[in-house]
């Protein structure tokens, strides 16, 4: 294993992002360990369409051992991953950096500090997962102690969470998709309005009834929709009811899609990552990004 050679672990399309924003940044070709969920492919031959300074790209479902085994340092896509847990513990990386998957950056960072247990956000671990966890904490914590691990996020961590990250030897570094903009071509002529598609009723955080009734106030007087990529078929075939609402299909990030706008957007989102990355994106734009509320469906916590 080469102790400062380096792999980008991704399974999102906004992972995937972080460590093309990585590579950049740092003057480094970065090869690439992505699994094959929805989107990773397309973007993925995007980002390189663009110029992404990637190594191998090698697609994967489980863990990928022998990849992990040959590289070490590894940038983490979801330090949440009872995968990543595993794979830490047992092959013990030499430097690790955690990019970020979506808004569970500012809990990852309070897990790191100790200030919640290591589980993903609203969800009931059990199983290996859970015995993983003290193992990863510890191999995490040992590297920050010998300032080998960080945090490379878009997301504002808060003044507080970076006096007391960096005390504990982590090194924190903010991006504001610079190289994103970039590298971005003219975007599609979507027209003013666009509205995000949402995966809270996939998740069963949201009714579809009430998710259809906040797609067609947000559309009101006529908008594109870019869907989530985890949305049903049963999901679209409702958002396609709502009157004035042209569906575009694009299968990439809305981050890519939109980070060539040339014009003033009015963006319709419910509470997402994009409500922090988007701004970023669109920045000098003169874009506006509208958070909705989501309503509580019985029994279930919203995002």
């Amino acid at each position: 294993m080469g102790r400062e050679d380096v792999l980008a672990w991704v399974e999102s399309p906004l992972q995937l992002v972080g460590a093309a924003e990585w590579a950049a940044a740092h003057h480094a070709a970065v090869p690439v360990a992505g699994r094959l969920t929805p989107q990773i492919s397309a973007t993925a031959d995007e980002l390189l369409s663009r110029g992404a300074r990637f190594g191998a790209l090698e697609p994967y479902l489980g863990i990928p051992w022998n990849l992990l085994a040959r590289h070490g340092h590894w940038l983490v896509g979801d330090g949440f991953s009872g995968q990543f847990r595993l794979a830490a513990a047992v092959l013990r990386p030499h430097r690790i950096t955690f990019l970020d998957d979506g808004a569970h950056a500012i809990a990852y960072a309070d897990t790191l500090l100790g200030r919640r247990p290591y589980a993903r956000p609203n969800i009931d671990e059990r199983g290996l997962t859970t015995v993983a966890a003290p193992f990863a904490a510890e191999l995490v914590h040992r590297r920050a102690t010998a300032r080998r691990a960080a945090m490379f996020t878009a997301f504002d961590l808060g003044a507080d969470r970076l006096d007391a990250l960096a005390d504990q030897g982590f090194g924190i570094r903010r991006h504001d998709f610079s190289w994103t903009r970039r590298s971005a071509p003219a975007a599609p002529e979507l027209g003013r309005r666009v509205v995000l598609g949402s995966a809270l009723p996939v998740d069963g955080r949201m009714l579809l009834l009430d998710y259809v009734r906040w797609v067609r106030d947000a559309a009101a007087g006529g908008a594109v929709y870019l869907p989530h990529r985890r949305e049903t078929a049963e999901q679209l075939d409702a958002v396609a009811t709502v009157p004035e609402l042209r569906i575009h299909q694009t299968g990439l990030p809305v981050e890519l899609v939109l980070a060539g706008a040339r014009g003033p957007l009015d963006v319709h989102t419910l509470p997402s990552s994009t409500t922090t990355t988007l701004p970023l994106v669109l920045a000098g734009t003169g874009a506006a990004v509208h958070t909705g509320r989501a309503r509580r469906s019985a029994g279930k916590a919203t995002a």
